[in-house]
C-alpha cells in the first residue's frame, strides 16, 4: 500500500464510523458496505501503524500490570516463585531481568504469554 496521507486517513476513519452501525456479522462478506468497511479499516490500520505505533510492553510493565490484574503483591509473587521480594522489585524497576527459569514461572503464575515476555 502506498503512503497514506492524513486526508485519506481522516476520510477512511469517517467512513469506518459511518459503516460500523450498518455492517454486522450476518451481512454477506461480499456486500458493498462490508467490502468498503474492510478496505477503509485497512487504510486506518496502515496509517495508525505508521504514525502511531504502539510499543510492546517491557518485562517490568508486564509484571507490574499482571500483579495489578491479579491483585497480587510482590511478596506473594516472590513466595510463589521461591525468590526474594527484592528480586521481584528488581524486575519491576528494570534493574534486572528474570532468568529463563524465573521468566517461565512468571508467565505461568501471572498468565503472561511467553512471546510477550520475550518481546516477540
Amino acid at each position: 500500500m502506498d503512503s497514506i496521507t492524513k486526508e485519506k486517513y481522516e476520510f477512511a476513519l469517517m467512513r469506518v464510523e459511518k459503516l460500523l452501525p450498518i455492517v454486522d456479522d450476518n451481512m454477506p462478506a461480499n456486500d458493498k458496505n462490508a467490502v468498503e468497511l474492510s478496505l477503509m479499516s485497512d487504510i486506518v490500520i496502515a496509517y495508525e501503524n505508521e504514525h502511531y505505533p504502539i510499543e510492546k510492553p517491557t518485562i517490568s510493565e508486564l509484571i507490574e500490570l499482571s500483579l495489578e490484574e491479579k491483585r497480587m503483591t510482590q511478596k506473594q509473587l516472590a513466595h510463589e516463585i521461591g525468590i526474594s521480594p527484592s528480586r521481584i522489585n528488581d524486575y519491576i524497576s528494570g534493574r534486572s531481568e528474570p532468568s529463563l527459569k524465573n521468566a517461565g514461572l512468571l508467565c505461568r503464575i501471572l498468565d503472561i504469554s511467553p512471546s510477550a515476555m520475550l518481546r516477540l
